[in-house]
């Protein structure tokens, strides 16, 4: 056993992260105004391509944020999968509007695009698509609906920054795509998220609503109720060190997935997400424990730990909890994500994470896996 634990996740400040931040602390611009603030804005959307990047505290602000700005609010409904971290849901409700839970593909574990389909009604004003653990959903497909429909179509890349659809960025496809920069994610400014969109009208209403609603050309007059959502300076700071790393820190992930596939390929109960030959990003390496049920998912995760391996559950479906189990939330039975939540678990996954590591964590977890099997 290892002397000291293999965290789940770690930052990795390999470039100019310090020197930005003092920097920032020099010159006195360490709140939401300062030269790192646009810097990572105008870096971050000629990234993706896009015309516009709005930079926010947290990448729940961001969802919230872009559904405000798009007008989203009570008598509206929103499709989201059931399968994701709760932001996802808890935003639109913030909105006074109504998530409609979607299942997920059994295979790449994203919203089903059949299943949208199937969840439309006449309120329905949106679809937040999330790339789940960094893995692109199908974004062809979601596009396709929502024009028929006249949908608006907001992405969640919280954990995606990198990934490719096809030859395509995550983030490019919808109308306001969100990303989150919290300290476990492959970018971290801590906590942090953006908005990105080529829609003038949406970038701008989105800066006046990060703003307290103040209008742009007269100091404290204020149009309508906004919110403070800003990012700081200092954030901006630690945010474009790491975007000018980007390309190192997602080849990193790449080799550790794959090292981890080549050692977890003997056991063939321990299933990844299938990418549909997409370029998955991979913020933390997830595998299904097929034939697991969770009170056995949940002995493995208790297996690594006396091994000194830092492990998650995958997310729990969103209609779970108790203030999402009323029938209202739900479409369909949502029968993969809850098989899909009950077999899963996130492994550790971060810059640095030595091969031989990850030679100790298969090897654990097989032998955990096969032992809760017999």
């Amino acid at each position: 056993m290892l002397e000291e634990k293999i965290p789940i996740a770690k930052p990795s400040f390999l470039g100019n992260e310090k020197k930005y931040v003092l920097d920032a602390l020099e010159s006195g611009w360490i709140s939401s105004i300062g030269p790192y603030i646009d810097r990572f804005e105008k870096d971050f959307a000629a990234y993706h391509g896009v015309k516009h990047a709005i930079a926010t505290h947290n990448g729940t602000i961001a969802l919230h944020l872009a559904l405000s700005a798009a007008g989203i609010q009570s008598g509206d409904e929103v499709i989201v999968p059931d399968l994701t971290f709760i932001a996802t849901a808890n935003v639109v409700r913030y909105c006074n509007a109504l998530p409609v839970l979607t299942d997920v593909d059994i295979n790449d574990w994203n919203i089903s695009p059949e299943l949208i389909s199937a969840a439309i009604r006449p309120s329905t004003k949106a679809v937040i698509p999330v790339h789940l653990y960094g893995n692109p959903a199908k974004m062809t497909e979601i596009m396709q609906i929502a024009a028929e429909h006249d949908l608006l179509v907001i992405e969640d890349c919280a954990e995606a920054t990198g990934a490719l659809a096809g030859n395509r960025q995550v983030g490019t496809f919808g109308h306001i795509s969100c990303f989150s920069f919290f300290g476990n994610k492959i970018l971290t400014t801590g906590e942090g998220g953006m908005c990105i969109t080529s829609d003038d009208a949406l970038a701008e209403k989105m800066r006046i609503l990060r703003d307290h609603g103040m209008n742009r050309k007269k100091k404290y007059w204020y149009d309508q109720l906004g919110f403070n959502y800003r990012m700081t300076n200092m954030q901006a700071a630690v945010g474009l060190a790491q975007l000018e790393q980007l390309d190192m820190l997602l080849a990193s992930r790449d080799a550790i997935r794959s090292h981890y596939k080549k050692k977890l390929s003997s056991c063939e109960g321990i299933v990844f997400q299938e990418t549909n030959g997409n370029r998955h990003v991979n913020w933390l390496v997830t595998v299904r424990l097929k034939g697991l049920d969770q009170e056995k998912r949940d002995a493995v995760i208790q297996e690594l730990s006396r091994e000194n391996i830092d492990s998650r559950p995958v997310f729990y479906p969103i209609h779970f909890m108790q203030f999402y189990k009323d029938a209202k939330y739900i479409s369909g039975d949502c029968l993969n994500s809850v098989n899909i939540a009950g077999e899963g678990i996130s492994l550790p996954t971060y810059v640095g994470l030595e091969e031989e590591k990850i030679d100790y964590i298969a090897d654990s977890l097989i032998k955990a896996y096969e032992k809760q099997s017999a």
